[in-house]
């Protein structure tokens, strides 16, 4: 409340301990601060130019909103790493090139945006972080990112997702692990085909224009067999079929890395680098309730990638295609 009221206290308590005459005690009548006198704690703060940044106070500790916009930031400042209480952390329109893992300390962070900076990655420590458990709003659009890491979709509370005007020559392997994921815009990307995973999400909202997606052909296929099987393959399709449970202290690491992407064939049976790869067109409405069109020419299709652990089971795949058309 009142700091001059708070400094003559303190003045005094220390000319009392210094053992002072009561009389020549510098006392007053203290009067309860009115409600209007007492500062609230600060919960949102909005900087939108470099001139308001504060570059000799720190941010109040009470922050659940801040938003740093056209500071021309080239990296986060720790100060803002210290705010345990952020729910909406803002930092668009800056120079960021890097993200600090420690943006994964920010437990209760529910909201990161992150559009029209320089990052040219997303790190896979902070997709193993406490984020995991708290973030629902990511905007990494209008950055420099040409892929995402293979534990990004360990990040599984995301609701909305936006990656629009990036590098992007593929999206997340397992991206079906995002099961409440509804909003998700990739526009004006370098996107060739869509993760087999991508059959999986359950959407609202999709956009995906712009992106030069191939033209599917499923008889030309990439043929990844190795006949007979390797007994490496033949235990990583047991191991996932089978639902065998494994670890780093079971395996060699770069083995649970293969096994966390192993592909699934249309059959069900899991394979690892043993496989038959092809692309077949699918309609985004199976995916998503709107779906903005993939181009000018009012489509809304776009190529998947499909797998087969067999030649038997591209055989059936085949046959049915031909018959259905």
């Amino acid at each position: 409340a009142n700091a001059s009221n708070l400094k003559n206290f303190l003045s005094a308590v220390r000319l009392a301990h210094q053992g002072t005459n009561i009389g020549a005690l510098p006392l007053s009548a203290l009067v309860p601060a009115k409600t209007s006198e007492v500062e609230k704690p600060k919960t949102k703060m909005i900087i939108t130019s470099r001139r308001d940044y504060p570059l000799t106070k720190n941010f109040p500790y009470s922050l659940e909103h801040l938003q740093t916009s056209y500071c021309k930031l080239a990296r986060i400042d720790t100060r803002v790493l210290c705010l345990k209480k952020l729910r909406k952390l803002d930092l668009s329109h800056n120079h960021i090139k890097q993200l600090p893992a420690t943006i994964g300390d920010l437990t209760c962070l529910q909201e990161l945006n992150l559009h029209d900076n320089h990052l040219e990655s997303f790190s896979g420590a902070l997709c193993n972080s406490t984020l995991q458990k708290s973030l629902q709003f990511l905007d990494l659009s209008q950055n420099k990112i040409k892929a995402l890491p293979i534990q990004f979709c360990q990040l599984r509370e995301l609701v909305n997702l936006k990656l629009d005007d990036n590098e992007l020559i593929r999206l997340p392997f397992k991206i079906g692990q995002l099961e409440h994921l509804r909003f998700l815009s990739a526009a004006r990307n370098k996107l060739p085909f869509l993760p087999s995973d991508f059959r999986k999400l359950c959407l609202e909202n999709l956009d995906l224009f712009g992106n030069p997606f191939e033209q599917p052909n499923p008889l030309v296929p990439n043929i990844q067999l190795k006949i007979p099987l390797t007994l490496l393959e033949c235990a990583a399709r047991a191991t996932v079929n089978y639902r065998i449970p494994y670890g780093c202290h079971l395996l060699p690491s770069h083995l649970c890395e293969d096994l966390e992407v192993a592909k699934t064939c249309q059959c069900g049976s899991a394979c690892l680098s043993s496989f038959i790869q092809i692309t077949v067109t699918m309609n985004l409405h199976h995916v998503a309730h709107t779906v903005v069109l993939v181009d000018n020419m009012g489509g809304t299709e776009a190529p998947v990638i499909c797998y087969f652990c067999s030649l038997d089971c591209y055989s059936q795949f085949l046959d049915r295609s031909l018959q259905s058309h």
